[in-house]
């Protein structure tokens, strides 16, 4: 300290005359310490001659049992000097308004009070029972899959949400793995993918990247594409960003898979898709159950563009629509609002964009459960759960509204209006319902073949 000190005194007389100070304007410390608050008071009055005179006792409120910490307490105050004094009805009036505005902030903190202790017990519970839950997952359910998937035990575990900890395990196991995919197969497309990328970054301008990724003829050429979608894929979430911890990883799981099918190649969507597989499985395992995934009839349907397929599932939905919410149906109906205005964006990432990330879990374990039924049916749960809304609204604000859904949607609500959807239609399933609608199909092609008008 002594050291500093001394060097602090004998430096202040060099910096102040330092011709820094003028040439650029500089204002050289003070010397002065702060002043006093009553020695500022002295001074001025003996240089203006006046004198500050405290208010009488008198002015000032009597037993003062606090200082008024808010705008609330000031209508206790008096009225300055030089205003009429309150009268007493007027005082007793506003002790009795100070009292009720006390009142109702003590219920409003005792009422968020009792908030904040439900929505911690409610976690609290939730905790113990996604811990319970696996518990039974672990010891019972998996080491005996085959067996107990379909019990009813299970099914209704299954509908209450997985643990994230056994999740990724049971998604492979439900989604299967029909095509054989093997980790070394994975390793195979990854290096052809990487040499694609050499390729590319070598001798391909980025405009001649985008006409190839268009071309029917190497839909391999589309994987210069995926670079494009992956920094807007969970954007709020920065993993999956350039520099981040999945970023590469995505890169690789959707490059291998774009060489995997060169017939499908990347089409916008499924990095979402891929993406929420890799926060729950290894590498190998998410591209395993990528691939099986899109090799299901709905989702290749929508990621090859059938058009013919993709208006059967509008047309199948549409039937359930109008069975469950015939008002909204008949709403949408007036405006020419289809389908395929918000089912497309749903369907191609199943609802992982749309939905918050945790929900969207929540959809794709059920969906992983009863298959693209549930795809739909979820879609009906969410036009239940804003049906009130969605009636008030005209065409723009709907197809608005239903692209970005609110944030704060929770899984109790949502998953309580899924509940009361019912997909069956006079005594037909979804599957029947949709079965039917292809043989429709079938037949009206048959009719309007040429063998049969000769």
């Amino acid at each position: 300290r002594n050291f500093f000190t001394k060097r602090t005194k004998e430096l202040k007389p060099a910096v102040q005359s330092a011709p820094g100070w003028k040439l650029f304007g500089k204002v050289p410390p003070r010397e002065n310490l702060p002043k006093d608050s009553k020695i500022i008071q002295q001074e001025y009055e003996a240089r203006t001659g006046r004198m500050y005179k405290p208010p009488p006792p008198s002015a000032r409120r009597k037993n003062i049992e606090f200082e008024p910490l808010s705008t609330t307490a000031l209508i206790l105050e008096d009225r300055p000097a030089n205003l009429p004094a309150k009268s007493v009805e007027e005082a007793l009036r506003h002790r009795q308004e100070y009292d009720e505005m006390v009142a109702e902030a003590k219920k409003r903190e005792i009422k968020e009070a009792h908030k904040r202790k439900k929505i911690m017990r409610e976690r609290f519970k939730q905790e113990e029972n996604i811990a319970s839950a696996m518990v039974i997952w672990v010891n019972e359910i998996l080491p005996n899959w085959e067996g107990m998937r379909a019990t009813r035990r299970v099914r209704e575990l299954w509908w209450q949400g997985l643990p994230p900890s056994v999740r990724g395990k049971v998604w492979s196991l439900a989604v299967g793995n029909e095509l054989n995919i093997t980790p070394e197969l994975y390793e195979i497309f990854l290096s052809r993918a990487k040499e694609r990328w050499k390729s590319f970054s070598e001798t391909s301008s980025e405009n001649d990247i985008e006409d190839a990724g268009a071309s029917v003829a190497d839909r391999e050429a589309s994987l210069e594409l995926i670079k494009l979608d992956i920094s807007r894929t969970f954007p709020s979430l920065y993993i999956f960003q350039k520099g981040g911890p999945y970023h590469d990883l995505l890169h690789s799981v959707l490059g291998a898979y774009t060489c995997y099918r060169p017939d499908v190649g990347y089409v916008q969507g499924m990095s979402f898709i891929a993406a929420v597989l890799i926060l729950n499985l290894e590498e190998a395992d998410a591209f395993i159950a990528f691939a099986n995934l899109l090799n299901k009839p709905c989702q290749l349907a929508f990621f090859r563009v059938d058009h013919s397929m993709m208006l059967k599932y509008f047309a199948a939905f549409e039937v359930f629509f109008e069975e469950n919410l015939p008002k909204l149906f008949l709403h949408f109906k007036s405006y020419s609002l289809t389908p395929d205005i918000y089912l497309i964006d749903w369907i191609f990432t199943l609802y992982s964009k749309s939905l918050p990330l945790d929900l969207a879990c929540r959809v794709w374990d059920v969906f992983c459960r009863d298959g693209e039924e549930f795809l739909f049916r979820t879609g009906l749960g969410i036009l239940r759960l804003y049906e009130d809304i969605l009636l008030q609204m005209d065409f723009i604000h709907i197809a608005q509204f239903l692209t970005k859904l609110p944030e704060d949607i929770t899984s109790e609500k949502l998953f309580s209006c899924i509940a009361a959807i019912q997909m069956q239609n006079s005594n037909k399933k979804w599957a029947q319902v949709f079965a039917s609608l292809m043989k429709d199909n079938k037949e009206g092609d048959k009719n309007h073949s040429p063998a049969s008008k000769s």
